[in-house]
C-alpha cells in the first residue's frame, strides 16, 4: 500500500485536496443565507456591472445561456434580481440587482473574508501575499480566466 503522505509531494493532489476543502467550507458558509456559490458570482460581478444584459454577464463568466437563465430565474425568486428590458435592445433583458441584494452580498463579502482569514491563517502576511500572488500566476499560466470558476462552464 502506497504511504499516503507521499502524495503531498504532488501539486495536484495538494491544490485538488484544498479546492474540495474549501469549496465545501464556502457552501457552508453561505448556505445560511440561502444562497450557493455561483449566486455569490454572480451577484459580485452584477455589482460591479448593474444593468448589463443577461448575454454579457454570461459571456464574462463563460457560462451556457441555459445555466445562465436557470440562475437568473433563481435569484429573481428570491428578490435579489430584477429583469428590465434594455434601453436600446428590446430583445435583452438587463439585471439589476434589488436592494436586498446589497445587503445579503456585504454579509456574504464578510463570510468570505472570514474563510479566507481561516484558510490562510497558517500563513504570515507576507506569505499570503506570495502564495495568493503564485496561485493567480498558475490559474493564468495554466489558461484560467481570472475571477471565473470553471466549475461553472463544465
Amino acid at each position: 500500500m502506497t504511504d499516503p503522505t507521499q502524495l503531498s509531494t504532488h501539486a495536484g493532489f495538494l491544490l485538488g485536496q484544498l479546492g474540495f476543502h474549501t469549496a465545501y467550507r464556502f457552501s457552508d458558509l453561505l448556505a445560511p443565507l440561502g444562497i450557493k456559490p455561483r449566486h455569490f458570482g454572480m451577484l459580485k460581478l452584477l455589482s460591479a456591472h448593474d444593468g448589463r444584459t443577461q448575454q454579457e454577464l454570461g459571456e464574462a463568466l463563460e457560462i451556457h445561456r441555459n445555466v445562465m437563465v436557470g440562475l437568473v430565474d433563481d435569484l429573481e425568486k428570491r428578490n435579489l434580481v430584477e429583469r428590465r428590458r434594455h434601453p436600446s435592445d428590446r430583445r435583452a433583458h438587463a439585471l439589476h440587482l434589488l436592494p436586498a441584494a446589497h445587503a445579503l452580498l456585504a454579509k456574504a463579502e464578510q463570510r468570505v473574508a472570514e474563510l479566507d482569514a481561516e484558510l490562510l491563517s497558517p500563513l504570515s502576511p507576507e506569505d499570503r501575499a506570495r502564495f495568493l500572488d503564485l496561485l493567480r500566476r498558475t490559474a493564468e499560466g495554466n489558461g484560467l480566466r481570472p475571477g471565473v470558476h470553471p466549475g461553472l462552464t463544465r
